[in-house]
């Protein structure tokens, strides 16, 4: 589950943009106050017009809380249930804590061609392995029912090197009863 913070400022009925922040592997009621609040100071400081403003408004809420449609601006959100989103107030930026925070972050641009393309050939050689060895199954199991089969059948026992006939007995006449 992942926690998203979005600032969202009352200004004369509009709501002010800012960055949307994610916390992931937590509930929302597991995550300490300390970071929430660290939480709260950059996305004040990453809005331009809410960076500028004092005593706004933050409002975090689960990720699957948020809610996208069709018809909403680009960066526009809204949410599934209003009782699951909750404010915290900021009432200035702490330029400490911003900067502590500036200086621990990481900006990554992942290849995501690349990564799909390496997630989509091990999905293909998952998928190849399993039908080897399904195939391999049924191989054995095919093998050891025609062996089975052999085990019931009289084929054996009716083999050429196993039967003889009265030509081939010189000497044994077995039609002279007496």
């Amino acid at each position: 589950m992942g926690l998203a913070g979005r600032c969202l400022v009352p200004c004369r009925q509009i709501l002010i943009s800012s960055c949307l922040l994610e916390v992931k592997g937590q509930t929302i009621d597991d995550i300490p106050g300390t970071v929430l609040e660290d939480a709260a100071q950059l996305v004040k400081a990453n809005s331009i017009e809410g960076n500028k403003m004092n005593d706004i408004d933050v409002v975090y809420t689960m990720w699957s809380n948020l809610k996208k449609t069709q018809g909403m601006e680009v960066g526009q959100v809204g949410f599934h249930k209003e009782k699951e989103v909750r404010k915290m107030r900021v009432a200035k930026r702490l330029n400490t804590v911003v900067n502590r925070l500036n200086k621990t972050k990481r900006e990554e641009h992942p290849n995501f061609m690349a990564e799909r393309e390496n997630r989509d050939r091990s999905e293909r050689d998952d998928k190849k392995k399993l039908l080897r060895e399904q195939k391999e199954n049924e191989k054995a199991e095919e093998k050891r029912r025609q062996e089975e089969a052999e085990m019931r059948s009289y084929n054996s026992l009716f083999s050429p090197n196993n039967m003889t006939t009265n030509t081939e007995n010189t000497g044994y006449d077995s039609d002279d009863f007496m």
